[in-house]
């Protein structure tokens, strides 16, 4: 019996910046060259719906998956896994100096929330602005694909089944989608805390059936504003479109010294407090909707001195209904 193939699936940049679709083009034509290789090309990860065909191909794959995207490993992740696309996440040796691509160990919460069994397949989460150079990512699919065909091989020598059943037909090429915004929750990180669904006021999130923590209104949230991201107290929600590393997936202080603020005190202005600078986002959004500001006094559990009444509220809330 044949080994199992590795599917590679390339999320294509936003935009059309020349210098990152020749990359995308030059992956995929060395890797269609490959006997061991399924490619298929999707539009950006952020951008597609919950219905898009990119997801839909995506959610079928029964085997392990290599997805390469113009975003961090981390909001890779959490964004495959708020479409249902879910599995054991395989290291990567890519950009990995400090091991912050190596998910296999990564606690998951699905005790607290209705996710669901998580398949039995890896998905491997590559960073296409790790390097100009091709190369670099195929040498890396080579080593998965390895690595996928030699654990097939050892379930059929101990006489385990398998997987034969092919993944559907990869998505035909239509309509880019339009941008779209919104925040991603990394669940390795969520306490369930609340905060976020206390802070935002335009409907983004909700619970799920479990009582946990969801986005659940995607579109709905404000085009550019990452202020529930500022609040979170566990650096668990992302915005994978934004400039700044943090907020946008990378572990703290990859890159950013564990900032989440803007280093707006090199132009001469002060820095703000990440809360303030969190209410005057959320008050700008507002704004713009006809809406009134709050500023401070909405939401914003931390920004006031707890006193006994708090303690007492966080009790009850804590105690199993």
């Amino acid at each position: 019996m044949p080994p199992r193939k590795l599917t590679v699936v390339i999320s294509q940049a936003q935009g059309a910046n020349p210098a990152k679709r020749q990359l995308e083009e030059d992956i995929a034509v060395a890797m269609f060259g490959r006997g061991d290789v399924e490619v298929s090309v999707v539009p950006p990860l952020v951008d597609m719906t919950a219905d898009d065909p990119g997801f839909l191909f995506l959610r079928g794959v029964p085997g392990d998956v290599v997805v390469a995207s113009w975003l961090y490993p981390r909001a890779t992740q959490w964004v495959l896994d708020r479409q249902g696309v879910r599995g054991q996440y395989g290291k990567t040796l890519l950009g990995d100096e400090d091991g912050s691509n190596d998910f296999s160990d990564v606690p998951r919460t699905d005790a607290i929330r209705a996710a669901g069994p998580t398949p039995d397949r890896a998905i491997y989460c590559l960073d296409l602005r790790i390097s100009p150079d091709a190369a670099t990512f195929v040498d890396e699919i080579a080593r998965i694909a390895e690595e996928s065909r030699v654990e097939v091989a050892t379930l059929t020598t101990l006489g385990l089944p398998a997987v034969t059943a092919q993944p559907p037909a990869p998505p035909k090429k239509a309509e880019a989608p339009k941008r779209r915004w919104y925040p991603v929750i990394d669940y390795s990180r969520c306490t369930n805390c609340m905060e976020c669904i206390d802070f935002c006021l335009f409907g983004v999130y909700g619970v799920d059936d479990a009582g946990a923590i969801l986005v659940e209104e995607q579109d709905s949230c404000k085009k550019g504003c990452p202020a529930c991201s500022r609040v979170c107290p566990e650096n668990a929600i992302m915005f994978p479109g934004h400039k700044t590393p943090v907020i946008a997936g990378a572990d703290d202080g990859e890159d950013t010294g564990g900032f989440k603020l803007d280093l707006s005190k090199l132009f001469g202005a002060p820095e703000k407090d990440p809360l303030e600078l969190a209410a005057a986002e959320r008050d700008v959004e507002l704004l713009r909707d006809g809406r009134d500001a709050v500023g401070m006094q909405v939401g914003l559990r931390r920004s006031k001195t707890r006193d006994a009444m708090d303690d007492l509220i966080d009790e009850l809330d804590a105690l199993p209904l």
